[in-house]
């Protein structure tokens, strides 16, 4: 069964439409991106799911049952993108107060502190904390009660490089455990690496919905091969394979996937004046431009 099912979704505002027919799901231990530019309907999504605002037309099932549904809120856990707290609490009392509101053991939310690297500050107020010290709070409150659904909206927002490592690392582990996570941000790089579908809106339409290699084949989009040669023999590399150089010692071409293998094959044959070669796939910024671009040529 599905944790999350959404089926023709459609949210209007007046005469504005800002969620148009979207469907998708998820699995159980699935980490989904879900893209799009500001205006595209991602918050009011999650809203909807969390039964927060209502559907106009369409239908959402969460673990079975209807958008804030008391089962549903039991097992869903939310990380909105500006997340906002008592300034006069330290961390552990306001993690105690989410605990009691979900029936969870105080145990368990100073768990939660030691497990976003809080506990050393835990007792500090939380007007005291910079940006990514509230953003880990905010983390461990979603996680309260082991939910099987967790939403996260730019859940990086305000960390540093090692607190954006170790927050992903709590998604793998909560994918691991069966959570299904679906995770909102514009840090494409990040997402990358560390989801296993993009789920991209453009307008408040679904654009794309599948995994990265999928939308790469898809999208048909020209690779990139670096090729590092010396200061002397660059330009012997450059005029045997037709390519375009970069700096002193790199040349680039620019072929289709389903050519790289042969141009490979040509660069192995030009021997030892080939240092080293770099292929560079498309990324997941130029898919989120090309697909979001595809939907303005249809219109």
């Amino acid at each position: 069964m599905s944790l999350l099912r959404i089926e023709h979704v459609v949210k209007q505002f007046g005469a504005l439409t800002t969620v148009d027919d979207v469907s998708f799901s998820l699995e159980a231990g699935q980490r989904v991106a879900l893209l799009g530019h500001n205006g595209a309907g991602k918050t009011t999504l999650m809203r909807m799911i969390l039964g927060l605002t209502p559907i106009t037309s369409g239908h959402i099932e969460v673990l079975g049952a209807a958008p804030g549904d008391r089962q549903a809120r039991r097992h869903t856990g939310y990380l909105p993108e500006s997340v906002a707290f008592h300034g006069s609490l330290s961390g552990r009392e306001q993690l105690h107060h989410f605990a009691r509101l979900k029936s969870v053991s105080i145990k368990a939310a100073d768990e939660l502190l030691e497990r976003v690297g809080l506990n050393a500050a835990s007792d500090r107020r939380i007007r005291t904390y910079s940006k990514g010290m509230r953003q880990r709070i905010g983390l461990a409150q979603a996680l309260i009660g082991q939910p099987k659904l967790v939403l996260l909206d730019e859940p990086t927002s305000g960390l540093d490089p090692v607190s954006r490592h170790e927050f992903y690392k709590i998604v793998y582990e909560l994918a691991e455990a069966g959570t299904a996570v679906l995770l909102s941000s514009h840090a494409l790089t990040e997402l990358e690496t560390s989801t296993e579908r993009i789920v991209i809106l453009s307008r408040g339409r679904l654009v794309a919905n599948n995994d990265l290699a999928s939308l790469r084949r898809a999208a048909h989009l020209p690779i990139r091969l670096k090729v590092t040669a010396t200061a002397s023999t660059v330009d012997q590399v450059a005029a045997k394979l037709g390519a375009r150089r970069i700096n002193c010692s790199a040349v680039e071409l620019i072929c289709q996937q389903e050519d790289k293998v042969a141009l490979l094959g040509q660069i192995s044959g030009l021997g030892n004046i080939v240092k080293d070669v770099d292929v560079v796939p498309v990324s997941l910024e130029e898919l989120y431009r090309h697909y979001s671009a595809a939907l303005s040529e249809d219109q």
